[in-house]
């Protein structure tokens, strides 16, 4: 991140450090620098634009440069609105209430003139927009006139991606972006837009759920960025103790084909890869060689069991689904992948909401993915030997994906290790 910071410093002209956001080390800074890394492109919030360039973009910094949640296009009122009332029903009850007091003041055209810093993009007079910022190459992608770019502002965070949401004069959305940085989460929007340009060969697929489709997939000063087309615009957020979508997520396995045979785990795709990346652990990390044991007990345990392979979304939980005109919509495909136990994604609904919703232990929640394959798993053809084998995989792939995002640049999540490794190691040695 140095590197960067000290190539957007060279790249200056005429603009103090201090008004640059970009050589800040807080999320307004890991932001900017993702959005307008090229070096010609000017960011300042004292408004003073170097001779010779041209002002593009101008953004409110909400609520304060210290305290930044927003970068709010400014321009037009109602792209403006529409950056902070556009999927406000998907959203907590504190933040919506607060962003519909915002969006209300912005449609009124007084967010304009409220005190809020200011941050001016610009760009040398003679280059064109499309060539050096992020945002207008997007616009150029989709086309159709001017475009307005929203921009959430969090901690700066390895595993996190930074988002363009995209916005047209009037305020309808245009698309959404994902912003891939660093290795781990370039590697995660790789993996999503290759599942959405998969998934629009099943659109229509009876009880498979709507998903985005894929707009573009650009490489960008070093980063992937995935252009995905807006959710509809009334969708609305599942309850976080909505019931499991149990045939939505079958569908998603089987993608609108007949059930696949039950294949051992023993000579699987699936084994093969989770013994690879247990191998691959074990030489970069010294927990990696607990994960070969975990996995070699896995063989030794359910080996001889035969259970259906499929595809799964990787990250099949309520904060990721939605319904619109009474169909259910699935978004962030970017952990999901083929050739997994039939019952991944139940086994994944049910631990997430243990972990995140309720902030209960490792151990708890893999009691919980126990619980929900004994409820529901019949009707995922998952007799009593299956469920132990999608448990106990599960487990297992969850603190691969762990250590993959480690390895990545990511950083360890400490509610997952080391204590999903005793938690694996405790059952294996049940």
């Amino acid at each position: 991140m140095s590197e960067r910071i000290a190539g957007i410093e060279g790249g200056r002209v005429g603009v103090p450090t201090s008004a640059d956001p970009r050589t800040r080390d807080d999320g307004l800074g890991w932001v900017t620098r993702a959005v307008f890394g090229d070096r010609r492109v000017v960011a300042t919030m004292d408004a003073r634009v170097p001779d010779g360039h041209r002002v593009v973009a101008r953004y409110a910094i909400v609520a304060s440069v210290d305290r930044a949640r927003f970068l709010l296009p400014l321009g037009s009122a109602r792209a403006t609105a529409a950056a902070l009332l556009a999927y406000n029903a998907l959203r907590p009850t504190k933040v919506r209430a607060a962003r519909a007091v915002l969006g209300v003041a912005a449609r009124l055209g007084l967010l304009a003139r409220a005190p809020f810093p200011v941050l001016t993009v610009a760009v040398p007079a003679g280059v064109d927009p499309a060539e050096v910022l992020l945002a207008e190459r997007l616009a150029a992608d989709l086309s159709g006139g001017p475009t307005y770019a929203a921009c959430g502002v969090r901690p700066p965070d390895p595993n996190h991606k930074p988002t363009l949401q995209l916005f047209d004069r009037a305020g309808a959305p245009r698309g959404y972006a994902k912003i891939g940085w660093n290795d781990a989460t370039r590697s995660l929007v790789t993996t999503e837009a290759a599942a959405l340009r998969e998934l629009s060969t099943v659109a229509g697929v009876a009880g498979h759920p709507g998903t985005p489709r894929l707009l573009a997939e650009t490489h960008w000063a070093g980063q992937v960025v995935a252009l995905v087309e807006p959710l509809p615009t009334g969708v609305r957020g599942l309850p976080a103790d909505t019931a499991p979508q149990v045939d939505a997520l079958l569908a998603v396995a089987r993608r609108g084909r007949p059930a696949a045979t039950p294949r051992p785990l023993v000579g699987s795709p699936f084994l093969a890869r989770l013994t690879a990346q247990a191998q691959r652990a074990a030489a970069t990390d010294p927990a990696g060689a607990r994960a070969q044991t975990a996995v070699a007990e896995l063989v030794r345990r359910h080996g001889d069991v035969a259970v259906e392979f499929g595809h799964w979304h990787g990250d099949w939980v309520p904060w990721n689904l939605g319904r619109h005109a009474g169909a259910l919509i699935a978004w962030d495909w970017e952990h999901s992948g083929p050739d997994v136990p039939v019952g991944f994604d139940l086994a994944h609904d049910a631990f997430q909401r243990s972990l995140v919703v309720r902030g209960e232990s490792a151990a708890v929640a893999a009691e919980q993915v126990r619980r929900w394959l004994d409820r529901y798993g019949d009707r995922l053809g998952l007799d009593p030997a299956r469920r132990a084998l999608v448990a106990d995989a599960y487990l297992v792939e969850m603190w691969l994906r762990t250590w993959r995002l480690a390895d990545a640049g990511a950083g360890w999540n400490p509610a997952l290790h080391p204590a999903l490794l005793d938690v694996v190691e405790n059952r294996q040695g049940g």
